[in-house]
């Protein structure tokens, strides 16, 4: 008895791939690349917690034009967004900087990798996320995601947090949040917000005075003015937003999930180990597809015809 395609059956997170140059030839990938040793660290821990909580991550390969053949990908039952470059500047509101052009230069020196602008990247993941908030699909923003799902929602960013954030705070508050040198090993504190889904998931290893973790982040900017709808779940030390969510899009057992963080739970591990550093580490990604198998069984039983899967016995 032939097998039918699981692709139709398992719900479908689309994730958008990165672009480098190899061997003088453009390659995509999701999650890290990290230089070590001259070696190249791929990271799939996105892709790995995805397929074992019980959906099927379908690559949006970062290719000119992609960004308006977003249809072929239906159906969208969840989006998740990870890392990447700078969002250009021009999609907020970066002409409220108070950067000189000195300062804007020497951040292009010092952040060379995530300040070249890649404007076909942010068409594909910007109409994803408002796409997302339109029809209330799942999202799970990690990084650079959690700065698309601001912008796309009106919000802005720091365009560097060091010059930015860092400087107005006394020495006791200033956080690093990028680390070039320890890039998996970098972790600095965060104050997690009381009743909120962060508050769940890591209750079990905060102390009730100080209501901190300790969270692995690599980016130079950040939220500055969060958008309306949402509501911060984490602060640094220097008062950056590195949590927020949409209280009024957030119940993943009704397919409800809309999210953004700005550290990396899923490199939150010991050292050689796939054990997390707390238990609430992979919550996110639990609870995030948990919301996309909800959201395509709502989808399915609101269709008039639901197509059955293909026969694998059929001609290829």
């Amino acid at each position: 008895m032939a097998s039918p395609d699981l692709s139709v059956i398992l719900p479908r997170v689309l994730i958008v791939s990165r672009r480098t140059v190899r061997k003088n030839k453009f390659v995509d990938f999701v999650g890290t690349l990290a230089p070590l040793l001259s070696q190249y660290i791929i990271g799939e821990y996105h892709l790995d917690l995805i397929v074992r909580y019980g959906a099927v991550p379908v690559i949006v390969p970062r290719v000119n034009g992609v960004h308006m053949l977003l249809d072929s990908f239906e159906p969208i039952h969840g989006v998740l967004l990870c890392e990447g470059e700078d969002i250009d500047p021009s999609l907020y509101e970066a002409e409220t900087s108070s950067l000189s052009t000195e300062e804007l230069e020497e951040i292009r020196r010092l952040h060379a990798s995530d300040t070249a602008i890649d404007k076909e990247k942010d068409s594909i993941e910007l109409r994803l996320a408002k796409l997302c908030l339109e029809r209330n699909i799942p999202y799970l923003g990690i990084c650079r995601g959690s700065q698309v799902l601001n912008v796309a929602s009106g919000g802005s960013l720091y365009q560097d947090v060091e010059k930015e954030v860092s400087k107005k705070c006394s020495e006791n508050q200033r956080v690093v949040h990028i680390d070039y040198g320890d890039y998996d090993g970098h972790r600095h504190a965060v104050r997690v917000v009381e009743k909120t889904p962060l508050h769940d998931w890591f209750k079990d290893s905060l102390e009730e005075e100080k209501m901190e973790i300790w969270v692995n982040s690599y980016h130079h900017q950040g939220v500055k003015r969060l958008a309306q709808r949402f509501v911060p779940m984490a602060f640094a030390p220097d008062g950056l937003i590195e949590g927020f969510y949409d209280p009024d899009a957030y119940n993943p057992e009704e397919g409800k999930f809309i999210m953004g963080l700005q550290f990396h739970p899923e490199r939150m591990r010991q050292p050689d180990s796939d054990e997390f550093d707390y238990p609430g580490c992979p919550s996110a990604y639990q609870e995030f597809v948990k919301a996309v198998i909800a959201y395509q069984k709502k989808l399915n039983s609101n269709s008039a015809c639901v197509p059955k899967p293909p026969n694998l016995n059929q001609e290829t």
